[in-house]
């Protein structure tokens, strides 16, 4: 199991928001690129950044930070947010980023995504609200069922997907174990859990699946109901 710490950069700061809702925005520190290193000394192998301007913008708003975060930092860095064409993919990766995820593009365009899988390290962000998958930022729901998604990309080159139950984002509510298994199974991905982690039970009951991969964590840890440091010497 890969414990993913996560950043959420808004206006070149790090904040968590609560089921997506950008007016729900926290604030956690004016300089992200100082977590990121917190993350890297507590054991962190990866750390997750979504630039949640660019998510709304369609194109990459928090570059200045994010290259900063790639000059400090060894660990590697998973960005998502906005990035919707192969020129923003090359620029990102440019930059040092270890992998790209694609998120509203690959309800509108999968073949896109499928191209870019076959050139680049790709992961897909599949959030969903009930069931159905959340696009432009989490703005708009579309009528695709995200585990009809995550079939689109069964063999096709994807490293990972990255499922968020939108609804309980922020919330420290519990992982939603079924919802992660569902996506699992559907696509034969290495899938990556987002939204709800409030404690080491949620981190237990995902590597108690033994098909969950990866989980995402943040406000858990922002919040004190997840003791991190105490994680990563775990599964290291």
């Amino acid at each position: 199991m890969t414990l993913y710490p996560a950043i959420d950069l808004k206006d070149g700061k790090a904040v968590r928001l609560t089921k997506g809702l950008m007016n729900s925005a926290k604030i956690y520190s004016d300089e992200p690129w100082s977590l990121v290193k917190k993350f890297e000394e507590m054991g962190a192998e990866w750390v997750h950044l979504v630039d949640l301007n660019g998510a709304f913008a369609g194109e990459p708003k928090n570059l200045e930070q994010i290259i900063k975060i790639r000059e400090n930092c060894n660990v590697k860095l998973e960005l998502g947010g906005g990035i919707r064409d192969e020129e923003t993919i090359k620029k990102m990766l440019a930059i040092g980023i270890d992998r790209i995820i694609l998120g509203s593009i690959a309800v509108k365009d999968p073949q896109f995504v499928r191209d870019m899988a076959s050139k680049y390290p790709i992961a897909v962000g599949i959030d969903a609200i009930d069931g159905f998958v959340a696009v432009e930022g989490w703005g708009e729901v579309s009528t695709m069922k995200a585990t009809d998604l995550a079939r689109e990309f069964a063999n096709a080159g994807v490293e990972a997907i990255i499922c968020t139950d939108v609804g309980k984002d922020g919330t420290l509510s519990g992982v939603n174990v079924e919802f992660t298994l569902d996506i699992a199974r559907a696509s034969g991905i290495s899938t990556i859990a987002s939204g709800g982690v409030k404690d080491e039970s949620d981190i237990t009951a995902l590597i108690n699946t033994k098909e969950v991969d990866g989980v995402i964590i943040g406000k858990a840890y922002y919040e004190g109901t997840l003791d991190l440091p105490k994680m990563f010497k775990l599964l290291n």
